[in-house]
């Protein structure tokens, strides 16, 4: 096992699998091997997540380490691609870690994506992983297969806040949005048919759908699209917008008043 401070590659020569085969295995990450960071100051905690992710042939944990700081020399040092952040931690904290590694990916030094997963589900946590940049957020004690899962979904571009956070997450944008009067939360943005302009007519249907907190498979339910064709609508709204993930699609559509509290929501 690596020590608190240190920094190694893992090998997954002789490796066990769970009986009956991944944990969690589904269809996110099928083919490829995502490479995992573990920065927690717990050392027995960051075991037990080694062990767990290891015992998935689509987990390749890669190193561990036990500060934030630590986390973001990790994340230059190794090629990482989810980095699993702790967020209360000795020296820099994960909030700020995370901060600094998205903000590192932007500029195109790094590919890592970061999932935030802590003890605590508090809300002021919730939203400064969000706010800083992470696509995720869970509490420890999810189960192994709902972390497998997590991580494959951040990796192929999506985002994850456990289900306890979702209401909690979207109470306060739509909060914050009432607070600046309904209109745009950002000065000088534009607001409802202005802010979607960029988008198709489906696409806005999506956005709406999105912002009420509707998964894929939901979203596909409602407007009669495969699940496929949805991840397509999602990936494009994405690069329209300039955003990093669905979660941030939520904020957006609330900043911009192209959802306001209390409205119905759904297709137009």
């Amino acid at each position: 096992m690596v020590g608190a401070s240190g920094l190694a590659p893992r090998r997954r020569d002789g490796v066990a699998l769970a009986a009956g085969g991944p944990v969690g295995a589904g269809k996110a990450c099928a083919i490829v091997t995502v490479r995992v960071l573990i920065a927690d100051d717990q050392e027995l905690l960051r075991a037990s997540l080694e062990t767990v992710l290891g015992a998935d042939e689509r987990i390749d944990v890669i190193a561990n380490v036990d500060d934030g700081d630590a986390a973001i020399e990790a994340c230059r040092a190794h090629r990482v691609d989810v980095a699993l952040m702790d967020v209360r931690m000795p020296r820099v904290n994960g909030i700020e870690a995370t901060r600094e590694i998205v903000a590192l990916a932007a500029e195109g030094r790094l590919r890592t994506r970061v999932l935030v997963l802590t003890t605590f589900d508090l809300d002021e946590y919730v939203f400064a992983a969000i706010e800083a940049g992470a696509s995720g957020f869970l509490t420890k004690d999810a189960r192994p297969a709902e972390l497998v899962d997590a991580i494959c979904r951040v990796h192929d571009g999506d985002a994850v806040v456990a289900p306890r956070a979702t209401a909690a997450l979207l109470q306060h944008v739509r909060r914050a949005h009432a607070a600046s009067g309904g209109g745009p939360a950002c000065p000088g943005a534009p607001g409802g048919p202005t802010a979607l302009a960029p988008l198709s007519p489906r696409e806005r249907d999506v956005v709406s759908l999105l912002a009420a907190g509707a998964s894929n498979d939901e979203i596909g339910e409602r407007l009669y699209l495969t699940t496929n064709t949805v991840k397509t609508h999602v990936k494009s709204i994405l690069a329209k917008l300039g955003l990093p993930d669905r979660i941030h699609v939520v904020i957006w559509a609330y900043e911009h008043g192209v959802v306001r509290p209390g409205e119905g929501v759904g297709p137009s």
